[in-house]
């Protein structure tokens, strides 16, 4: 899985510059370079074998461009759970061209509450309160928000998993079928947000709608 997640990024890549498509494809398109394993964990029917091809997506699909890549879910998470910090640094860095500050010295990371009592947006909201915090977070969260629909390895999720014993049980093969991993269910992934602009968003179509627009200066950090 991790050489077809390498792989659909480069392959992706390629097919931007040699087929010269416009920078709104950084963020969104309506394809993806897919192998069956890849098609698996998105969830798109019809794709088998290993090798990495050009694959049209269903429409409505939450795929398609960079941000939505099982690779950048990936090391944008730290193997067991999400945060929108490093995920919206990433974006903000890699696809935009703003790398946002670094974290005051005396400002503690913010850790996900692996037990589900406290959400990542209830403890963002307090690092928001905090002036030294309040700037950053304000670019910083919402592209981080709109990815919290995806899981570690890049699997859409509408619920966060929880280490809550107590808490409702996922039905058993929940991930797949085939492996019958156990896992109780934590809250609701709630992925709306707002710029500092004051455009909002419901989910992460909606986010990439938002971004992709701004084509000047995804094209102005992809040269660069």
């Amino acid at each position: 899985m991790q050489d077809s997640m390498v792989a659909e990024t480069r392959a992706y890549f390629r097919e931007l510059i040699e087929k010269n498509y416009d920078a709104s494809h950084l963020v969104k398109s309506d394809f993806a370079m897919l192998n069956e394993k890849l098609a698996v964990l998105y969830g798109i029917p019809g794709v088998s074998g290993p090798k990495i091809r050009w694959v049209k997506l269903p429409e409505g699909c939450e795929r398609g461009g960079f941000l939505t890549q099982a690779a950048v879910l990936k090391v944008t998470a730290n193997g067991t759970t999400t945060s929108p910090v490093p995920r919206g640094a990433f974006v903000l860095a890699r696809l935009l061209g703003q790398p946002p500050e670094p974290p005051p010295a005396n400002v503690p990371a913010v850790e996900p509450d692996v037990q589900g009592s406290t959400t990542i947006r209830e403890m963002l909201d307090k690092h928001r309160a905090d002036v030294s915090c309040a700037s950053c977070h304000a670019k910083i969260d919402p592209p981080g928000f709109a990815l919290e629909s995806f899981d570690v390895i890049g699997g859409f999720r509408d619920r966060y998993r929880s280490l809550n014993e107590q808490a409702e049980k996922a039905p058993r093969g929940s991930i797949d079928p085939k492996i019958p991993i156990k896992f109780t269910l934590g809250p609701k992934v709630d992925a709306t947000g707002k710029f500092a602009d004051g455009r909002e968003f419901t989910d992460i179509r909606q986010f990439k709608e938002i971004i992709a627009s701004d084509t000047h200066r995804l094209l102005h950090n992809l040269a660069h």
